[in-house]
């Protein structure tokens, strides 16, 4: 409690001094900063810095959240506690999404668009946006990656005409621009202009092919008939137990196909390397970086509540839903324990787990998914 006194006369003599200080955010974030401190500590079972038996695990660093309240946008310090998960129960992870879908609405009406047609379109399932006076589809890209010390985070996201090569530098310049760096795998599907953006912008990261949709493309190949079949063969690259022992399967496989369906055996080849790229890193890690699988999901919430808007105003509004529901997905992703163990995660670059104690923003990335 003494602490709390001296900070807020501290307040005080900076509120008499500048008049532009918002001396009642200031002291809202004060309040809430010690509620969640009370938190933890009671999660916790010790004080900061505390020795004590009782304790039942340790703190972990903090997370940076925007909380929007009445009086303004505060900036929090989350707590983060290094086994199981913290969320303050005074924060409303969903609150976000529901105010931006109500500034869509308010946008489409200040555009011109009558309160029935507003309705008409919170029922529509297409999802499209207006430009230059003209209804157009919208590709909409998310990147997610993993820190160093195995939490997941949303990295950026977009909307263009085209998913194009230009279209993609722009998006991965922007990234590195905002302090992406040390990016050791790239996990995405075959999009060449994704893939050439790649190798320039993020050159020396490996590039994992997502398995999910290559083997959709390979089963492709193969009359219907033939595709469980196929699918198990393939399947055994996989269950290898290294990168080497995957390569000669790999190539045992290619040869048994050969025969009857040499177009599946040409792109096993050509793309086998490709897609036992997540077998250069931990074994730990291989369940979730084989594919985009968790690119997936986010896609399709953002999606389903981009169905409930159907065409939206102009760019600008397709974003802000999109980036409320992204931000939604990270509060979540802040609740829940690390995507990768710390013990992983210290045998990826060689060091000790104590070594990965405090997460701060702009470590390396481990992982982008696109």
């Amino acid at each position: 409690m003494a602490d709390v006194r001296i900070a807020l006369r501290e307040l005080l003599r900076k509120y008499r001094g500048d008049t532009e200080v918002d001396a009642l955010k200031e002291g809202l974030v004060l309040l809430v900063q010690e509620l969640m401190e009370a938190e933890v500590q009671e999660k916790t079972g010790a004080e900061r810095y505390e020795r004590t038996k009782s304790r039942r695990t340790y703190r972990n660093g903090c997370s940076p959240r925007r909380w929007d309240t009445r009086v303004g946008s505060l900036t929090l310090r989350i707590p983060k506690v290094r086994q199981g998960s913290y969320f303050p129960a005074l924060l409303e992870p969903r609150r976000r999404t529901e105010k931006a879908l109500l500034s869509v609405v308010q946008e489409a009406y200040v555009h011109g668009v009558s309160t029935r047609k507003v309705d008409d379109l919170v029922r529509a399932p297409v999802v499209k946006a207006r430009e230059g006076g003209r209804v157009v589809n919208m590709a909409a890209v998310v990147a997610v990656g993993v820190t160093q010390t195995g939490e997941r985070e949303v990295l950026g996201f977009d909307v263009g005409a085209a998913e194009s090569y230009g279209f993609w530098v722009s998006f991965l310049r922007g990234l590195a621009s905002r302090g992406l760096s040390g990016v050791k795998l790239v996990i995405s599907d075959a999009h060449v202009g994704l893939r050439q953006a790649l190798s320039e912008v993020l050159a020396g990261a490996s590039w994992q092919r997502c398995r999910v949709h290559f083997m959709r493309n390979l089963l492709g190949l193969v009359p219907r008939g033939a595709q469980e079949l196929v699918g198990a063969w393939v399947r055994t690259i996989f269950a290898q137990p290294d990168q080497e022992a995957a390569r000669e399967q790999l190539e045992l496989v290619a040869g048994s196909l050969e025969g009857k369906y040499p177009k599946a055996a040409d792109l096993l080849r050509e793309a086998g390397e490709d897609v036992i790229t997540h077998m250069a890193f931990p074994q730990a890690h291989w369940r979730r970086i084989h594919s985009t699988n968790v690119l997936e999901r986010l896609h399709r919430e953002i999606k389903r509540r981009c169905n409930v808007v159907g065409i939206f105003p102009n760019a600008r509004s397709a974003l802000r839903l999109i980036g409320a529901v992204l931000e939604e997905q990270g509060d979540e992703w802040l609740a829940v324990r690390r995507y990768f163990s710390l013990g992983s995660m210290a045998a990826l670059y060689g060091s000790s787990p104590e070594e990965f104690e405090a997460p701060a923003l702009g470590v390396p990335k481990e992982v982008i998914a696109v």
